[in-house]
């Protein structure tokens, strides 16, 4: 049968309204409402639909896609974000937790490895602390954050949206947790957006909302203490000018505008010299960029996996075909890894086991 969620999910990715999809393919609005509520289309009506939104013709005869949750998901930014945007954003997320349920039948992936921290939502430095402590990091730079949450379980997708108002969001389905980010970000910018989600998934998993300012805050908070520990910047407290803000960064992967502001936020410099500092950053272009930026991190987890099915002859090409979603869909969400980028393990069905 022709699933109506799948059309909605595909028109939602393409960001069109139910009635811009309906004039491509010569319908009335109120006909193509019709199949989105239920009533399938016939066979030549439904290749017309596919072809106008670039979609197989078998994505729409599978079983309904995981649609999420709205009030589940932490958007950052939420407030810059058009509907059509945060429509096709989750769309996105349906098209992930699809992607990760077919890796999780032929992996063993790493079980999710994180703690509730709602009850220190009010305290987001001490609920940093306390998810090291149980991570066991104490308080060094962490040499890769995406490496690290996936071997803790957490799944982690790109999106390849292109709007700069989507960073980054989470959710948790199930027993596991999701962080999709965007790729449109400065490397330092995504590391604490990617740090930001993780501070969502544990503050507030069983909270009442995940898109108040107030949670927005928190989750910033959490993430500046995560990436960068007191008792670690304790021995930079002597950085008073832009020059010694962009040479320090670096230990941390953050920005220097992210770096200026955790020495603030710890009374290390007064709120003067925090406001000419990020006057002189901003001069220097560090408001809108990170001039001289790190490498971004990618995906272990997709890397390994990638790699395993490559040694078997498996390609992007049959993900594709195997889940009826289209290669570009698939190319969005797993960091547009290429054969040249991964290392190529035994073949068989491995078993990830990712160290830090």
């Amino acid at each position: 049968m022709f699933n109506a969620d799948r059309l909605r999910t595909a028109r939602e990715r393409r960001m069109l309204t139910s009635k811009g999809l309906a004039e491509l393919v010569g319908l009335s609005a109120v006909t193509l409402s019709k199949y989105e509520n239920g009533h399938p289309p016939d066979e030549a009506t439904a290749k017309r639909i596919a072809l106008a939104l670039s979609y197989p013709i078998d994505f729409f005869y599978r079983d309904a896609p995981e649609r999420l949750d709205t009030d589940a998901v932490s958007f950052r930014s939420l407030a810059r974000m058009k509907a059509k945007e945060r429509r096709a954003a989750e769309a996105a997320g349906a098209l992930g937790i699809e992607l990760y349920e077919w890796i999780d039948s032929r992996f063993n992936l790493p079980a999710a490895d994180l703690i509730d921290l709602s009850k220190e939502r009010r305290r987001p430095y001490v609920a940093a602390r306390l998810l090291r402590q149980h991570w066991g990091l104490g308080d060094r730079p962490i040499g890769n954050v995406l490496k690290l949450i996936e071997a803790k379980g957490i799944r982690v997708l790109s999106l390849s949206e292109a709007t700069k108002n989507v960073d980054a969001y989470s959710f948790w389905r199930g027993d596991h947790p999701y962080v999709f980010l965007n790729q449109e970000k400065t490397a330092e910018r995504s590391i604490f957006d990617t740090a930001h989600e993780l501070g969502h998934l544990v503050l507030h998993h069983h909270a009442d909302s995940k898109t108040d300012k107030e949670a927005e805050t928190q989750a910033d908070r959490f993430a500046s203490a995560f990436l960068m520990p007191e008792n670690d910047v304790m021995d930079y407290a002597h950085l008073f000018t832009a020059g010694q803000i962009i040479a320090a960064k670096k230990r941390w992967k953050v920005s220097a505008m992210a770096l200026a502001y955790r020495l603030n936020s710890l009374g290390y410099i007064s709120e003067w010299n925090y406001r000419s500092l990020l006057i002189e950053l901003g001069k220097r272009g560090y408001r809108s960029g990170e001039p001289e930026g790190i490498e971004r991190e990618v995906s272990t987890v997709l890397a390994k996996v990638l790699a395993a099915l490559w040694s078997k002859g498996m390609t992007k090409d049959d993900i594709s075909r195997d889940l009826g979603i289209p290669l570009e869909e698939i190319e969005a969400l797993i960091f547009r890894l290429s054969p040249d980028k991964l290392t190529v393990s035994e073949p068989g069905k491995p078993a990830l086991r990712i160290v830090k």
